[in-house]
């Protein structure tokens, strides 16, 4: 399988900061790519140069996208949907989309947008200008004039942020419908569960550098299987002090417990049922989730309560990259 994107020996930085630090990543065509890390690792930065819209350092190694290494614009081949939204808000929703479709060289555009204004329903606002939109529509819109001609590449940079739980399920089938058609997809998300769940492989950067990259299994492979997930009735119920439990990460109903290597997990078994009635005992790989914060450290992350999703909130970042 030919590699849509080369990425070897790459470093930039921005003054005395070094964002990306001797990166080599291989992305093979066709695959759903999903680039994770916490804010300021440098997700965006790679992006970037992807896009050819940063250079790397001079006399660091090659970037080659689509065959080629040529730094100028990105050609019509690649989508792209930046992080940072930004629609002509007095135009209107058509004009909008057309005008994208003319600027990558399609002049059959007519079909194609009303075709993607219906899958997005958004027909009813096509004749509206992009300034009456929500944030949500507008943001599917712009995911369309990214795609909407049809490029071999795209990417995407946190595509599903803001999204309430509609909107991101039909964003997730129209990204997985451009794989099917045979377009290959760069996205960052935050999200560990879209990326557990739609990902053919997961890169995880984290201070510049590559710590993950693989398909989930193989990343989870790595870690062996020493999460317990359990559910326990009981008021005595404290399973920080069960003996050979490292960590705790409670959801409330479902609690998850990192056992320490070559625990007997008939003991910890043993432990939980005299404090009391055990309805789930699963042992299992760790999850996207759990290896992210092991890596990056809960000094660098906090957790959305409600979503449970991963969000940085250290405030030393490179210019640009969120």
């Amino acid at each position: 399988m030919a590699n849509v994107v080369e990425i070897e020996r790459v470093s930039k930085t921005f003054g005395a900061h070094l964002a990306v630090d001797d990166l080599t990543l291989d992305v093979p065509e066709g695959a759903i790519y999903g680039f994770i890390g916490p804010n300021g690792s440098g997700k965006t930065t790679t992006l970037r140069m992807i896009m050819r819209i940063y250079h790397p350092d001079g006399g660091t190694g090659h970037v080659r996208v689509l065959g080629e290494e040529s730094y100028q614009a990105a050609n019509d081949r690649i989508g792209y949907l930046p992080e940072e939204r930004g629609l002509y808000k007095k135009m209107k929703v058509f004009d909008v989309l057309r005008f994208y479709a003319e600027l990558k060289g399609r002049r059959d555009y007519k079909q194609a947008v009303n075709t993607w204004l219906e899958r997005m329903q958004l027909t009813d606002w096509a004749n509206k200008k992009v300034e009456t939109l929500s944030k949500g529509m507008a943001q599917k819109v712009q995911f369309i004039s990214a795609v909407i001609a049809e490029p071999a590449l795209v990417i995407l940079d946190e595509p599903f942020t803001g999204l309430d739980p509609v909107n991101a399920d039909v964003l997730r089938q129209a990204v997985l419908d451009l794989r099917q058609r045979g377009s290959t997809v760069i996205f960052s998300t935050h999200d560990m569960s879209v990326a557990e769940k739609m990902c053919d492989f997961i890169f995880m950067i984290f201070k510049g550098q590559k710590v993950l990259d693989g398909t989930l299994e193989s990343i989870q492979q790595q870690y062996g299987q020493d999460i317990l997930r359990v559910c326990v009735d009981g008021n005595g119920y404290a399973p920080h002090t069960i003996v050979g439990v490292e960590k705790v990460t409670d959801f409330g109903h479902v609690q998850e417990l990192r056992i320490a290597p070559d625990t007997d997990t008939q003991d910890l078994l043993a432990q939980l049922m005299q404090q009391g009635r055990v309805t789930h005992f699963e042992l299992a790989r760790p999850s996207l989730h759990d290896i992210f914060v092991r890596i990056a450290g809960p000094e660098a992350l906090k957790i959305d309560a409600e979503t449970g999703d991963v969000i940085s909130t250290d405030d030393d970042e490179e210019p640009d990259d969120a």
